[in-house]
């Protein structure tokens, strides 16, 4: 019986994990290809977080290793919260689990956000914020 208990919680630690690469795809590696085409397209002034608008003004690599490195960061931060779902006392786990779903949730619907923002600013030269 606890080896389908441990079980459990590894598939569920697995598909959060699967969740949680979405939501970084989205967010670092769509966000970023969609902003350097609105920077090309309309100037790097429309940026709205200015340490990208910073980066947009350095050499490639560095852009790309400000969001290696947010990769990293949201990856050991990630790390630490299934690991706290792992230890969490049986009958308190569900509600951490819905916790967590809840913000990969927000993750995911912030990744798509910020998507169609950029395309926003690339069809009509204007943020949606």
């Amino acid at each position: 019986m606890p080896s389908e208990r441990h079980a459990s919680i590894a598939d569920r630690v697995e598909e959060y994990w699967g969740w949680a690469t979405a939501a970084l795809f989205l967010l670092v590696t769509v966000d970023l290809l969609t902003t350097m085409y609105a920077a090309a397209a309309v100037g790097r002034g429309v940026e709205a977080n200015p340490l990208v608008r910073w980066a947009l003004g350095r050499p490639l690599p560095v852009l790309v290793g400000l969001n290696l490195a947010a990769v990293v960061l949201a990856s050991v931060v990630f790390h630490g919260v299934v690991e706290t779902y792992r230890v969490t006392p049986p009958r308190l786990r569900p509600y951490y689990g819905v916790v967590i779903e809840a913000w990969l949730g927000l993750l995911l619907a912030s990744g798509l956000a910020v998507y169609a923002n950029n395309l926003t600013v690339i069809v009509l030269g204007a943020s949606l914020v």
